[in-house]
């Protein structure tokens, strides 16, 4: 073989020569979104894994992401099984707390109330059905977007839809991304000045045996309703009960530290591989995204008039703030309203009063995406 041949060789098996457009555009894509984590500071723990499952999902004769590769025994095994997803939602059980929703239970009906863009999304995904080719599960899949929340999205759309698989999860991490971004302007436009500024009442004590009971409860009444997402209540409310048990204070640490860490990383990669050129960059990926555009901003509106109108009927004050964190996106959406109330008070501690709607915006996505399940699963 001589010295030309080698180099013809080379070039024939390198990805120069098969790397095509689509390729090209979702490589782009891929360093906008590490661009978005880095420079924006915005959700750079999963936005810079599903970065890098684009790209290697998307470089010519490499077969990672395809049958046999790693990226694809990681779909198997993470997503097709649930472990990754389990192990997910253990480590925000250990996370998220029951008590500021025991306290105020009312402050659950603004969790159900931001609910609406899910049903609002799912609406519109059967509107569209002839022109994208959405079909009725295709639409429950796109409604969960209305949660903000990928892993449930994940759970959902790979049961009912693994054709948008890709278009979905990566839509519903976006958004949850940049809801410090979206949030905010909503609720500027609804919410005065005045009433930015309510000092909700302090929550009373809520002791460990109330928060045990409660989660504990949560899980038997959605196995018996809505068996389709046990696993994924199971694991949260066993998450919860390592933090509050407050006798397994290292597995408790673990879970919420090393545990989510580690699985947000090989779920970041693991949905950045199924976003290859060939099955995102089609039209219907267009609709998905309005769609779930549409449904995190009615979501929002909703959990904040709902809040407003609380408000005025409560005998105690309620900071209409709080509302915007029922679209779920446990625990973004209620940094969001802690960060946005403090600019208007410093002193104002919302965060704990936010966490309620957002805990009962998360039940409620997924006992939604429970019942689509038993539908149409």
């Amino acid at each position: 073989m001589t010295y030309t041949d080698a180099l013809t060789n080379f070039w024939r098996s390198s990805g120069f020569t098969v790397l095509g457009g689509g390729q090209t555009v979702m490589i782009i894509i891929a360093f906008f979104l590490v661009f978005i984590a880095v420079k924006k500071k915005l959700q750079a723990q999963i936005l810079i894994p599903i970065a890098l499952g684009i790209i290697l999902a998307n470089i010519p004769v490499s077969f990672i992401s395809g049958p046999g590769g790693f990226l694809s025994g990681l779909y198997s095994f993470g997503i097709n099984n649930e472990f990754l997803l389990i192990f997910f939602f253990i480590g925000l059980g250990a996370m998220a707390d029951f008590g500021p929703l025991i306290a105020r239970p009312k402050t659950g009906l603004l969790g159900i109330a931001s609910q609406a863009g899910i049903f609002i999304a799912f609406t519109g995904a059967l509107l569209l059905a002839k022109p994208f080719n959405f079909s009725l599960a295709d639409a429950a899949s796109i409604g969960i977007l209305g949660a903000a929340d990928g892993v449930t999205s994940m759970f959902i759309t790979s049961k009912l839809s693994p054709a948008i698989f890709g278009a979905v999860v990566i839509t519903a991490y976006f958004y949850a991304a940049i809801l410090p971004v979206l949030q905010p302007p909503i609720m500027r436009m609804l919410v005065s000045e005045k009433e930015r500024k309510i000092r909700m009442n302090d929550l009373r004590g809520v002791s460990r045996a109330e928060k045990l009971v409660v989660a504990s409860a949560v899980l038997v009444l959605c196995i018996i309703f809505v068996p389709g997402v046990s696993p994924l209540i199971g694991a949260f409310v066993f998450g919860n009960l390592l933090k509050e048990s407050r006798v397994a204070d290292r597995l408790s640490k673990a879970a919420r530290d090393e545990l989510l860490d580690i699985t947000t990383i090989f779920l970041g990669l693991t949905v950045g591989s199924m976003l290859s050129a060939a099955s995102f960059l089609k039209w219907e990926t267009l609709g998905i995204i309005l769609l779930g555009f549409i449904a995190v901003f009615t979501g929002t509106v909703t959990g904040v008039l709902s809040a407003k109108l609380m408000n005025k009927l409560s005998r105690e004050p309620v900071n209409p703030l709080i509302g915007s964190a029922g679209v779920s996106a446990l625990p973004v959406a209620s940094r969001v309203v802690y960060t946005e109330g403090a600019l208007y008070d410093s002193g104002n501690q919302l965060l704990l009063h936010a966490m309620g709607p957002n805990v009962a915006g998360l039940l409620a996505s997924l006992i939604i995406a429970g019942v689509f399940l038993s539908i149409l699963g």
